[in-house]
């Protein structure tokens, strides 16, 4: 505790139970206390315990919420999104919904390539606007932290249009945003009939221009049979690395394709779908501590049947995440509270599970567990206030979104508490 913290506080919550993740467990304390000084938290605790020197120094223009016996949480936090991007792909939805697989839609020039041509198209006000519809969204939902792809231009103009649209945005709202560079997503048309040289220009032209611009933190790639090879995503990785960026990975989503154990020689911050994920390649996501970041709403979306393998995640010592995958065409979700509800429903998940994977694990999948992700002292002042009974509710009441109060790093979005 530091004392310096307790002499300047700004809020003190009381009346509240807190669930705060600390050490990998959903730690609750129940009528409980937090302060928070400036942008981050100065004490957690039970509100009887509050120390003396606190109740002290609490000067005339500090805020006293009284929770009246709600539960405050950490803000989610949601480590795999796509969220900016133009057109839809509702049309593909009711294709899917005849039979025809995401396989055949992609290979047939549909899927991510028909919203690289309508995301190409747009400009920069037309997708800042649409973006920003869904970002105040997913805030509303309760999400305090964002990781949001590009990937949807395949280009250097339309990449770098996409990462000034999250600068924009990162600019323009609280929320803490997490911009990575996507570039290798799928193979461009003008590209078509040659894979190697569409990596080559990822690798030489745009992670050195995206470098240089400093408007991305990570590089993910997608390794998949409809994407990208082991060899070829080894490349953006080894370009990625060489920059300094954080690297992330799709991989495992329909085939078995070895992406994760790349992942795991490259030190990525995760590895994202792992459906196909196998014993060797999880065994080497633990000894490098990839997190696993699984995403239900994709698998729902798409009418999968191979689950992501949960047990040997579990006995493995493997922190799973959860996120929305928020896209147009395989995880069009906006609430993450659904997408906990589809994990434990879908993947068998625990509750417990499900909220460390929207909160303290999802920071991991971001390197961010420093900071983000949980009710600690000298974390930054993320938190939501929830009008239900027990955290377990988050997960057992579908489509119902009990947000009250959100904070994030010590200000307000909102007042009703």
């Amino acid at each position: 505790m530091n004392i310096r913290q307790l002499e300047k506080i700004d809020t003190l919550f009381v009346n509240c139970h807190l669930c705060t993740m600390a050490d990998d467990r959903l730690s609750v304390i129940p009528d409980g206390a937090l302060a928070v000084t400036g942008q981050q938290i100065a004490w957690v605790g039970k509100e009887e315990e509050l120390p003396e020197a606190l109740l002290k120094n609490i000067h005339l223009k500090a805020r006293i919420i009284d929770c009246k016996n709600r539960w405050i949480l950490p803000g989610f936090v949601d480590c795999h999104t796509h969220l900016v991007w133009a057109g839809s792909r509702c049309r593909e939805f009711e294709q899917r919904l005849l039979g025809v697989s995401y396989e055949e839609i992609a290979r047939s020039g549909g899927g991510i390539l028909s919203t690289v041509t309508a995301t190409r198209a747009a400009g920069h006000a037309q997708l800042y606007e649409a973006s920003a519809n869904r970002l105040t969204a997913l805030i509303h939902n309760g999400i305090t932290t964002v990781e949001i792809k590009t990937g949807y231009g395949l280009d250097l103009d339309s990449e770098l249009k996409m990462l000034e649209v999250i600068q924009q945005l990162d600019q323009s709202f609280p929320v803490h945003i997490e911009p990575t560079f996507l570039g290798a997503h799928a193979l461009p048309p003008e590209f078509k009939d040659d894979p190697d040289a569409y990596i080559e220009q990822v690798t030489q032209v745009l992670i050195p221009r995206v470098k240089s611009q400093g408007i991305a933190t990570a590089v993910d790639a997608f390794c998949e049979s409809i994407a990208f090879t082991p060899k070829q995503t080894a490349s953006v990785f080894r370009a990625a690395a060489d920059a300094g960026f954080n690297i992330k990975l799709h991989a495992e989503q329909l085939s078995d394709s070895g992406g994760a154990a790349l992942a795991a020689e490259f030190n990525a911050l995760s590895c994202d779908h792992l459906e196909y994920l196998s014993g060797e390649s999880a065994r080497k996501m633990a000894q490098k501590k990839v997190t696993a970041v699984l995403l239900p709403g994709a698998f729902y979306y798409l009418h999968e049947t191979k689950k992501p393998p949960v047990q040997l995640c579990r006995d493995l010592n493997i922190s799973m995440a959860l996120a929305t995958d928020l896209n147009p065409g395989s995880s069009p979700v906006f609430s993450m509270t659904l997408i906990m509800n589809m994990a434990c429903n879908l993947f068998g998940m625990t509750c417990e599970e499900a909220l460390l994977g929207a909160t303290i694990n999802s920071a991991k999948a971001l390197g961010l567990d420093s900071k983000k992700g949980s009710l600690e002292p000298e974390k930054e002042a993320d938190l939501v206030i929830w009008d239900i009974e027990t955290p377990s509710d988050l997960c057992y009441l579908a489509g119902l979104e009990p947000v009250k109060q959100v904070m994030i790093k010590g200000g307000f979005l909102d007042t009703k508490a």
